[in-house]
């Protein structure tokens, strides 16, 4: 959209210069028969200067009053300035007509010069259409497309789980991933009702989705947008699932997330999946066992003495001789983890409390209170699915 306003700064501009530099030639104050005439003068410059200000008035108001869309590739800018001048051409000699018939006292420089303000005004105005109903160029002149990408440049739709996950800023950063990332509109409206919900689970995975999509707006290397494209057939569709599945039709894009159930129903609608946990697994990107970490118990788990906490990206993790340890932060042992195309599991045992104190001068810090390990054979041996 900054481009689309440097492009009408520059209209504005181009405009006031063939403005002023036509009234300043000395031309404009002599008659048809060359006479320098101080009344031509004023005439040529009244006419001059309302037909260029109505002109430029009405095509901006235009322009920002319709409704916005996508910049388009840069193709519909020289496609646009080729319909203006055919345009401007066909137009001239409504100029020359409208002076005849009005018997408006305009030398030919005058003229001349609302000729050159009108084709100046209708190449803007074509310009600006095309860049922003690119999408419906083909259903006015046949085989003629703006594609907003290349074959080889797919965007990657993000939806929200790929955005809390977290992991595509990564693969971007390590440069994977080429392709720019698109975020809907209605994306960061679900993402941001998850910011709002009353539940604390929800509300910290929606504000580390916010916090993540900040953070790739403003890194040099990942190239993503928010689209905010208002498209027919995404609209008439109900729910968010179904309008990406749409989104990604309308613009040739592959789907990136990490919700299972999305990736089976979008490979049966044939739209192009990418499954962060898919990529994941075939990278084998698990949890070490025997490394430690911090986690708070949320619930009980299925089998006995499992107590079931998540991560920040939402990752479950089950740890034996938790069960009766629920609301507290536990500091656990990694004995194995799974990860499949649903998500990865995490699985460890009890190691020792994580106790938050006040300390003079310092704010609050947390120590680990420890306990002594016994062997537990039946524990680790329970279920884990």
């Amino acid at each position: 959209m900054k481009l689309l306003w440097i492009f009408r700064a520059i209209f504005l501009i181009v405009v006031v210069a063939v403005v002023f530099v036509n009234i300043s030639a000395p031309i404009m104050a002599t008659d048809e028969e060359g006479v320098v005439s101080e009344g031509v003068y004023r005439a040529n410059l009244r006419a001059i200067i309302i037909s260029s200000i109505g002109m430029a008035v009405f095509v901006l108001l235009l322009d920002v009053l319709t409704p916005k869309k996508q910049l388009s590739a840069l193709a519909g800018v020289f496609f646009g300035l080729l319909v203006g001048i055919l345009i401007s051409w066909a137009l001239a000699p409504v100029v020359d007509m409208i002076k005849d018939t009005y018997s408006i006292n305009v030398n030919p420089a005058g003229i001349a010069a609302i000729k050159w303000v009108l084709g100046i005004c209708v190449c803007y105005l074509t310009i600006s259409i095309i860049m922003r109903t690119k999408d419906d160029v083909r259903f006015v002149i046949p085989y003629v497309e703006f594609a907003k990408q290349t074959k080889g440049a797919r965007p990657l739709i993000l939806d929200t789980s790929a955005i809390i996950d977290g992991r595509i800023v990564d693969l971007c950063q390590s440069k994977l991933f080429d392709a720019p990332l698109v975020v809907p509109r209605f994306v960061l409206n679900e993402l941001q009702l998850i910011a709002d919900s009353a539940d604390k689970l929800k509300r910290n995975r929606g504000r580390r989705g916010l916090d993540i999509l900040n953070k790739m707006q403003t890194d040099p290397v990942i190239d993503v947008e928010i689209d905010d494209s208002v498209l027919a057939e995404v609209e008439e569709v109900k729910g968010v699932d179904q309008k990406l599945m749409m989104f990604s039709k309308a613009f040739n894009g592959r789907l990136a997330t990490t919700d299972y159930n999305l990736s089976k129903v979008a490979r049966v609608r044939e739209v192009d999946v990418v499954n962060i946990n898919d990529l994941a697994n075939s990278l084998k990107v698990v949890a070490l066992p025997g490394e430690t970490m911090e986690v708070k118990i949320i619930k009980p788990g299925e089998e006995a003495e499992q107590g079931i906490g998540y991560l920040d990206d939402g990752t479950m993790v089950v740890v034996e001789g938790a069960r009766n340890k629920i609301g507290r932060e536990l500091i656990i042992s990694i004995t194995s983890s799974l990860q499949t195309s649903a998500g990865k599991m995490i699985f460890g045992k009890f190691e020792g409390f994580v106790q938050e104190t006040n300390s003079s001068g310092n704010g609050r810090r947390k120590s680990y209170n420890k306990r002594t390990v016994r062997s537990n054979t039946s524990g680790n041996n329970r279920n884990r699915s």
